[in-house]
């Protein structure tokens, strides 16, 4: 029986264990933290991303958790009501196979899935020197195991910071987003251990945002909130996730038996909106290469080259986004709204609908 060792036990990391499993490899997962996280802001699985956990068989556990189509409440920053996003506008963006779940709840069905069928070790580490058939590095941006392959600086940090947090209180089952110049909040309140808020602010120096910590940064960059988005701000939430907006740039995803996967291979970065389907899309099409190649360096080049251009297609749309999450002036905030409004038109969100799906096919 072949082994594969993979490093993280976040979605690229399950994902890939759950696939190799699947076809008969022994796999063993290591990952640095002391347990498996639970919190995160919500993803899309739409187009690839869906197909993907189809074919992983993950969709009647994931649809148990969709939020299906969110109505949103688009806020002025002093919390009052602007105007409402109706969920044919969401139906339109994200295209018809789609599913809408928290990245926690995303990666608990993942694990769910596979910690019966893989060996699951927190608080561990390895390098790509383990005696293994594959070694798979599926851990995130900061990725350890891209530093031993490769060396450093292939991250391409963006002039942005990032910060979600879960938020504690009673289910409104509403969606609240606030955008401004140069910044973007979000609530999705959907009751205990499913409610969380999103923050995101143009920086020309996110190293001293992230020094200054998670909370005075969001705090000084978005303490003139009211409402909803403003309380979220001024409680004391735990699992605070707070990190520079980054892609990675890589000449080749893997050497020899070592491969990169997901975050440590390609980072889209959230402007992307399809980082979480990418990383399972990922893994399930390396799980096709390696049946299609007898040799695991074969597998990897031709698992490479066909997904590569997916990739960077992302990365060039989520740099081209950025000005959606972090408008560059009220001017493009005023610009964003009258799209956002173009799009209750039926005509329009027709339009919009078959982009989505040409572009997701």
């Amino acid at each position: 029986m072949k082994r594969a060792t993979v490093v993280g036990a976040g979605i690229a990391g399950l994902a890939t264990a759950l696939r190799l499993a699947r076809d008969g490899w022994s796999v063993t997962v290591l990952e640095r933290a002391p347990a498996l996280r639970t919190g995160g802001y919500v993803v899309n699985l739409v187009g690839f991303g869906y197909d993907a956990a189809n074919r992983l068989g993950l969709l009647p556990a994931l649809r148990e958790r969709d939020l299906g189509l969110v109505t949103t409440t688009l806020v002025r920053a002093d919390g009052s009501h602007k105007y409402t996003v109706p969920s044919a506008v969401a139906e339109a963006t994200v295209g018809s196979r789609a599913l809408t779940v928290f990245r926690g709840d995303l990666e608990t069905v993942l694990y769910e899935a596979v910690r019966d069928l893989a060996d699951i070790r927190f608080g561990v580490t390895a390098d790509p020197s383990t005696d293994t058939d594959l070694f798979v590095g599926a851990d995130g941006l900061h990725s350890a195991t891209r530093s031993a392959l490769f060396g450093d600086g292939f991250r391409v940090d963006l002039p942005y910071v990032v910060g979600a947090f879960p938020v504690s209180g009673p289910a409104t089952g509403e969606a609240v987003t606030y955008i401004g110049p140069g910044r973007t909040a979000g609530l999705m309140n959907f009751g205990p251990d499913r409610t969380a808020a999103f923050f995101t602010y143009r920086t020309d120096n996110p190293p001293a945002a992230l020094a200054r910590g998670a909370l005075p940064a969001l705090r000084d960059a978005f303490g003139d909130l009211g409402g909803v988005l403003g309380d979220a701000l001024r409680t004391e939430p735990r699992d605070v996730y707070f990190d520079a907006v980054s892609q990675v740039v890589v000449p080749r995803w893997s050497d020899g038996h070592a491969v990169l996967l997901g975050d440590a291979a390609w980072c889209v970065t959230l402007f992307a909106g399809h980082g979480a389907g990418l990383a399972m899309a990922g893994a399930d099409r390396l799980g096709e290469a390696l049946r299609a190649h007898a040799g695991v360096p074969d597998a990897l080049n031709a698992w490479e080259s066909a997904l590569r251009p997916e990739a960077v297609k992302r990365q060039a749309m989520a740099r081209r986004g950025m000005r959606q999450f972090a408008p560059p002036s009220d001017f493009h905030v005023w610009l964003g709204d009258v799209a956002l409004r173009a799009m209750t038109l039926p005509g329009i969100r027709t339009l919009v609908r078959k982009g989505v799906e040409r572009a997701n096919r």
